[in-house]
């Protein structure tokens, strides 16, 4: 089994497909989880001892006017967001740090990334240090990008979102995988890694599981099977959304 280091991962990466998303309870999760574990495997990120998941950190960034938010919340086929994403709770060298875009275009969503230096974490939190990472990361498109656009849309980092994901890859065929990310919390803080003692986290959607499904071209005909018999309800869902909300920053109607 592979572990959350840098060298299993590569420098730069991206992604394209399609993605549906589903809010189930605690009880209708595990019943869902037993019938895909007869065509699916796990995923070799997980740790045993997180009862095979591994934990996913990501702040976004979005202006005072939550823009970003409110792109999602009305529904914009074409939409993009920025975050930091790890996967520990405490600083560690050998644990990587990605800075990604996110974003949606018509049907489908993409997903781009880059590794980062953990010494240029810093950098990307402060406007004033942006000239310093267009000359540190001179040809990253991902980097560049995202300096133009915080400056232009005065992105700051907003939201520090939590969980625990348990995923499933298929076992032969297509690209098709499934994650059951639970344990969300959130934080208002600015921090990638704000001090584990402060009272930081809020809990969102306790005892309710998101399960992604995420796929190239269709859907495997055992899983339209399940979405069948439990009478599963596609919901726009997002991790991001949830934690704007949660910390009270912005709504999502007006009153």
């Amino acid at each position: 089994m592979k572990n959350l280091s840098i060298k299993n991962y590569k420098y730069k990466e991206s992604f394209s497909r399609y993605e549906f998303k589903y809010i189930l309870s605690e009880n209708l999760s595990k019943r869902i989880e037993n019938e895909v574990k007869n065509f699916m495997k796990y995923d070799s990120f997980i740790h045993r001892e997180l009862e095979n998941r591994y934990f996913v950190r990501s702040l976004y960034f979005d202006n005072k006017f939550f823009s970003n938010f409110y792109e999602k919340v009305d529904g914009m086929k074409i939409r993009k967001k920025y975050r930091l994403r790890t996967y520990g709770e405490i600083f560690d060298s050998k644990v990587p740090i990605f800075l990604e875009v996110k974003g949606r275009y018509q049907e489908r969503s993409y997903k781009n990334r880059t590794i980062i230096n953990h010494k240029d974490l810093d950098l990307f939190l402060d406007h004033s240090s942006y000239f310093i990472l267009l000359k540190k990361y001179p040809n990253n498109k991902i980097v560049r990008d995202f300096v133009f656009d915080s400056l232009k849309k005065k992105l700051i980092p907003s939201v520090l979102v939590d969980y625990k994901r348990r995923p499933y890859i298929n076992k032969f065929g297509l690209y098709f995988r499934l994650t059951f990310d639970s344990n969300i919390t959130c934080g208002n803080t600015k921090s990638l890694f704000p001090n584990p003692s402060s009272s930081y986290k809020l809990k969102c959607k306790p005892g309710y599981t998101i399960l992604e499904l995420k796929f190239d071209r269709s859907i495997s005909a055992w899983f339209h099977k399940i979405i069948q018999s439990y009478n599963l309800r596609r919901k726009s869902v997002s991790k991001f959304v949830l934690g704007v909300t949660g910390c009270h920053l912005a709504k999502e109607t007006s009153e």
